[in-house]
């Protein structure tokens, strides 16, 4: 899975993990990307969208198709 936003195009950044010892090591820092259904320009898609993408409301989720309901008798 992608781990670059769709929207914000957020990515990963990169660091030194530092233990107690004061011991370096390389580590990432990966943003919380999640696959959403999206409505973009009347269709729905699927995007790789960042949580703060989703929290902020810039992500429009499709509308919920309603089922038939059946009578039975």
């Amino acid at each position: 899975m992608p781990s670059t936003c769709d929207l914000c195009a957020k990515k990963p950044w990169f660091g030194k993990q530092v233990s107690h010892s004061h011991r370096r090591s390389s580590r990432r820092w990966d943003p919380n990307i999640q696959r959403v259904k999206a409505s973009v320009d009347g269709r729905t898609v699927r995007l790789n969208v960042c949580t703060s993408c989703l929290k902020a409301g810039k992500v429009v989720r499709p509308a919920v198709k309603a089922k038939a309901r059946t009578t039975e008798a």
